[in-house]
């Protein structure tokens, strides 16, 4: 199983707001993606699940999940980054073979966003 260690994750404040201020956004059905390229560093995932995207904790408890295991699975080929996933309301009613898709497509958006030149 792979691990989620606190390096690659976005734990302040002062992270977010870094991620937000200067950065690349990517889109698609179900996320909304925010990239901040960080030279040299391993990739870091923050997540912004809001509640008015989806209402019911579980909902947002399972989509932090399958993220969370996503960006596990594919963080030793992703550049260099600060990435903020947030989801949309569309993410609370959607199959997990669908969400697992559109994070791969997404994922690999992130690395030709942030592919050096």
């Amino acid at each position: 199983m792979a691990r989620f260690p606190r390096r690659a994750r976005l734990c302040k404040p002062r992270d977010y707001d870094e991620a937000f201020k200067s950065s690349t956004r990517l889109r698609d059905r179900f996320f909304d993606v925010v990239v901040q390229p960080r030279a040299g560093e391993a990739a870091r995932l923050g997540l912004a699940i809001s509640r008015k995207a989806l209402p019911r904790a579980v909902d947002r408890n399972h989509i932090k999940r399958l993220v969370r295991e996503s960006f596990r699975a594919r963080a030793a080929s992703l550049p260099g980054a600060d990435v903020v996933v947030m989801a949309r309301a569309a993410a609370g009613t959607a199959e997990p073979m669908a969400l697992r898709s559109g994070l791969d497509r997404l994922w690999d958006q992130v690395r030709e966003r942030c592919r050096p030149s």
